[in-house]
């Protein structure tokens, strides 16, 4: 089994169905806070490979859902700053093994990199968990 580092939005109720399917096949997961974690450039980009820009995004992120973002415009370089600056536009959770990093919970893809416990879920195990509920509260400033 697995040390899982998985950071995410503490308090998503997406992420903590995804912390559950891990420690259910399992793996150790470390739990770290996505939006306080002391990000650079050189920190970030591993975990998005070679996917394309717009799949670093998180969709839900308001700025995104708004128009504000358009992930389908920006380029690289313009991506990772407006992540730096505004890490809730960061597609979460973001998974690290080893050495190997990757974002947002594809289960069918975790499953073939560590193994998920009855194999990949059906359904979609990304986005709002909360989905025709009130909004989560926003992230605790400090």
């Amino acid at each position: 089994m697995a040390d899982v580092i998985f950071f995410e939005k503490p308090g998503c109720a997406g992420n903590n169905r995804q912390k559950a399917l891990l420690a259910e096949a399992g793996h150790t997961v470390h739990a770290r806070d996505l939006l306080s974690e002391p990000w650079t450039a050189d920190s970030l980009r591993p975990f998005f490979g070679d996917r394309p820009v717009s799949d670093w995004f998180n969709r839900a992120a308001p700025a995104v859902k708004n128009g504000e973002v358009d992930p389908e415009a920006l380029d690289e370089a313009a991506a990772l700053t407006l992540m730096l600056k505004t890490p809730l536009l960061i597609r979460r959770p973001l998974i690290q093994v080893g050495d190997r990093r990757d974002c947002g919970f594809e289960a069918e893809r975790v499953d073939a990199w560590i193994g998920l416990a009855a194999g990949a879920p059906e359904g979609k195990l990304e986005g709002c968990a909360r989905a025709g509920m009130p909004p989560c509260p926003p992230p605790a400033k400090g």
